[in-house]
């Protein structure tokens, strides 16, 4: 756990105690300060107080007393409306922050021996794939890493600081709306498309909560830009006129006279006035397609500018596991290969997956997001047949009629059975090896937690296709239904 200074003798109220919530108050009280803590369901209060926190109604609070309001990144600062709590933080004039500025602050008051080097990734998708490669290939190097903030561990459980640390963060737009202070030595904007705009009005909220994660950076620091979208071209070139850091664009659709982009599969370094060839990323098992390529050029980037050999960053690249949800491999079973791409909450990480493969039996659904799957059209010829779950599956099978032929079914498991019903007879009839891609394109919510519940909902459906007789290497063996 990082503690967290700044606070000693105050009091700090706390609001969501859900994980990032408990690790600031944690991090809090053993930085001196006393927390306050409420959460608006039972079993998260019953948590806190277990934890020996005072449990408040913020509600009934004198706001006056308190030096700092933590929000968690799920509650609405600005959009749709200002949560109650923000009301009541602005009308005392009490800081609202997050545990991404908590952890800011903490490694701002430690001695500068024992501040780490931080690499801060952000983007509409692709963010959890990069932040786990650049851990991946630092570690591979040889460095002491931490990976955590909206991915596996909350910022403020991970390990101690010490100079020699490598702390890699992804960070949500939520977050970033909550940090003011966190200065990164290599920032990474992936990507900007529409996404969460109930939360920050429009594109321009958007943006500009994403913008955040630049903030901090100073001259010697280092941001990398990808520039595939008109609002990172924009972001690039702006911060270009600004000149008082490193900037490297990346791409993966065009050449660049500087910056790293891959071509067809082909990582290139142009950082130095001359192009260098770095590594064939089509040998990349777990980075297939466009889209990982600019996930593998951010990565590279970010180890490069940590001081990491341009060999040993190509090495770490091409031997990457993969990520859970993010079109990961289950197995193969009687000639049909699964695919895993349950993260795929928006249309734009849907498209990636479904122009990775050429034809792929689809299951997608759950809460559909504003415009549902039409801009996915141009790839419904890549839809052999789709099956279609949750909330989003009339309005699914509306867009697909005369497109693609679909079918809706009430959960996962049973859309799995159907779809290797009808991969399995494809086999049996024509050979190959088709695919059944599970990449919703929706949030989870109306059936899931969160997109790993719904994954492993999914896994588990594969798994019991054949009792455990799933093969689940990367090249495994036939397993016969």
């Amino acid at each position: 756990m990082i503690s967290v200074a700044g606070f000693e003798g105050c009091t700090v109220a706390v609001f969501g105690l859900a994980r990032s919530g408990l690790a600031a108050a944690r991090a809090l009280a053993t930085g001196g300060a006393t927390v306050v803590a409420w959460d608006e369901t039972v079993t998260a209060r019953e948590a806190a107080a277990a934890d020996g926190f005072t449990v408040l109604d913020l509600a009934d609070a004198d706001w006056s007393k308190f030096s700092a309001l933590v929000l968690s990144p799920g509650v609405p600062l600005t959009h749709p409306a200002p949560h109650w709590t923000v009301v009541k933080a602005r009308e005392a004039g009490v800081p609202i922050v997050g545990d991404i500025e908590l952890f800011a602050r903490a490694v701002a008051a430690a001695p500068n021996h024992k501040r780490p080097k931080i690499v801060a990734i952000t983007g509409t998708n692709g963010k959890s794939t990069t932040t786990a490669l650049i851990g991946h290939v630092l570690a591979q190097a040889g460095r002491d890493v931490r990976i955590g903030g909206n991915i596996g561990v909350g910022v403020l459980d991970l390990e101690p600081m010490h100079g020699g640390a490598v702390y890699v963060l992804e960070l949500s737009s939520y977050q970033l709306d909550l940090t003011s202070s966190l200065k990164p030595d290599v920032s990474i904007i992936l990507n900007i498309t529409p996404d969460h705009l109930d939360r920050h009005g429009d594109m321009d909220g958007y943006a500009a909560a994403k913008r955040r994660i630049l903030l901090g950076q100073i001259k010697g620091d280092t941001a990398v830009i990808g520039v595939d979208d008109a609002w990172g071209r924009r972001i690039c070139t702006e911060i270009t006129a600004a000149n008082h850091r490193t900037i490297w664009p990346i791409s993966a659709r065009q050449a660049m006279g500087r910056g790293i982009y891959a071509l067809q599969g082909v990582l290139y370094d142009a950082t130095d006035g001359r192009v260098t060839r770095v590594a064939d990323l089509t040998q990349a098992r777990a980075l297939p397609g466009r889209h990982n390529w600019q996930n593998a050029a951010a990565a590279y980037a970010a180890a490069r500018a940590l001081g990491v050999s341009a060999d040993d960053a190509a090495a770490g690249l091409l031997s990457f596991p993969g990520l859970a949800h993010r079109m990961e491999p289950i197995g193969t079973l009687g000639g049909v290969r699964f695919v895993n791409d349950s993260k795929a909450t928006n249309t734009d990480a849907a498209r990636q997956a479904l122009s990775a493969y050429p034809q792929v039996y689809w299951i997608a659904g759950g809460r559909p997001k504003a415009g549902g799957i039409d801009d996915l059209a141009d790839l419904f010829p890549h839809v052999v047949k789709a099956y279609l779950i949750g909330e989003a599956a009339p309005g699914f099978a509306a867009t697909l009629a005369g497109q693609a032929p679909c079918a809706e079914f009430a959960t996962v498991d049973v859309a799995v059975r159907a779809a290797f019903a009808d991969a399995r007879a494809e086999v049996k009839t024509s050979g190959g090896a088709p695919i059944v891609l599970f990449s919703p394109a929706c949030a989870s919510f109306d059936q899931f937690s969160d997109f790993e519940a719904r994954g492993e909902a999914f896994r588990a459906a594969v798994h019991g296709l054949c009792q455990g007789r799933l093969a689940t290497a990367v090249d495994p063996k036939e397993a016969h239904a």
